[in-house]
């Protein structure tokens, strides 16, 4: 027998129209934010960053593909992964179908990784993906963008990561989320390896010949373009998660029997 409160229809409706406001409320917040970020100020990017694509070697502006606007996916795939961050690989299973919708709208989206462009291409063959994808790989751009860290930074804490710094030490005596050490494992490398490299999501805008940042968001701020979550929290039992990482790669959940729970 369930255990969720059971009512009749004239209680639901009460109880909807009430969530109602709350969630109208939320919209409202929603839009005040996205006016937030748009009002940050721009910061000119002035170093030269070199990545290499499909039409071979690129600069941040090239990036652009025309565009005025670009959105970059700082998606965890480290030199060493041998296959790309599980979590990642779920979000960007949606980037195919609203990435034309954007190119349309002039704005560009590329995703960005440190791993070898052979690698990430392959992936990408497997996964389905169309997208373009950059490698940064003997850049420094995923490390200014605070993505992508050294062995030393890991030992001595000093992590800039998600505006905070310190709190991303890895030793023998550091207790690592079980969710780190799953996605670790289907990466094919040991923690401390995967966990030198971060997701985030940075803006750009070109103006008058010159690129500028203008906005980055990393960890939870990553909810809102995690496609499959805004779905599940609109299901009867929200996120329903067991605590450990519950997702596989789109191509992997028929080997799953974990599934159905």
């Amino acid at each position: 027998m369930t255990k969720h409160k059971i009512g009749t229809r004239e209680e639901w409706l009460a109880a909807r129209l009430d969530l109602l406001k709350a969630e109208k409320e939320h919209t409202r917040k929603g839009d005040e934010l996205a006016a937030r970020r748009q009002a940050l100020p721009w910061v000119r990017v002035d170093k030269k960053y070199l990545f290499e694509t499909e039409a071979g070697a690129a600069s941040l502006e090239d990036l652009f593909d025309g565009r005025s606007q670009l959105l970059v996916y700082h998606f965890m795939f480290g030199p060493d992964y041998k296959a790309g961050c599980i979590s990642c690989s779920a979000i960007a299973d949606g980037f195919n179908g609203f990435a034309v919708h954007l190119l349309n709208h002039d704005v560009a989206l590329t995703a960005v990784s440190r791993a070898p462009l052979p690698k990430l291409l392959a992936y990408r063959q497997r996964m389905g993906w169309t997208f373009p994808w950059a490698s940064s790989l003997g850049g420094e751009f995923n490390f200014d963008f605070n993505v992508s860290f050294t062995e030393q930074q890991q030992r001595d804490g000093t992590i800039d990561y998600n505006y905070a710094r310190g709190e991303h030490a890895l030793d023998a005596t550091t207790q690592v989320p079980l969710p780190v050490t799953q996605n670790a494992v289907t990466c094919g490398v040991d923690v401390p390896t995967f966990a030198r490299d971060r997701p985030g999501l940075s803006a750009f805008v070109l103006e008058d010949g010159a690129v500028y940042h203008t906005y980055s968001s990393y960890a939870r701020g990553m909810d809102g373009i995690w496609g499959m979550y805004q779905w599940l929290d609109r299901a009867p039992k929200g996120r329903n998660e067991p605590g450990g990482v519950w997702w596989r790669r789109h191509d992997e959940y028929a080997a799953s029997s974990t599934v159905k729970r």
